[in-house]
């Protein structure tokens, strides 16, 4: 059984940091693009960030460059993104989700419609 299961949301001030990661089974993560998606209120889920299976390659959406990193850890089963100088924009429901596709276009990455499997999202909150 496929399953993803993220953590590590929570309340933060402008300016600070969360880990989020993303615990993975029932595949073998190191043939999985992983991407990340945020659910702001109001909005529908977008494409944060992606790290591919075939080289380790990332990508980050505009808004997110230069402050957060994806990273994977293949014999941990686990994806993680750690989210530096947050702030009130980056309020939201993080998803991790998995897709076996690979050699894709970037734009391909950043559509949540080609992930077949999707965590249950983790809560992040931006506020003073």
């Amino acid at each position: 059984q496929v399953q993803l299961v993220e953590s590590g949301g929570g309340l933060v001030q402008p300016g600070g940091s969360l880990r989020l990661s993303c615990a993975v089974s029932g595949f073998t993560l190191e043939y999985y693009a992983i991407g990340w998606f945020c659910r702001a209120p109001g909005k529908g889920r977008e494409g944060v960030s992606f790290i591919s299976s075939a080289d380790g390659s990332t990508e980050y959406a505009d808004s997110v460059k230069g402050r957060f990193t994806i990273s994977r850890d293949n014999a941990q089963n686990a994806i993680y993104l750690q989210m530096n100088n947050l702030g009130p924009e980056d309020t939201g429901v993080y998803y991790c989700a998995a897709t076996p596709l690979v050699y894709m276009s970037d734009s391909f990455y950043f559509r949540k419609d080609s992930y077949s499997a999707w965590g249950q999202g983790t809560q992040v909150t931006v506020d003073s």
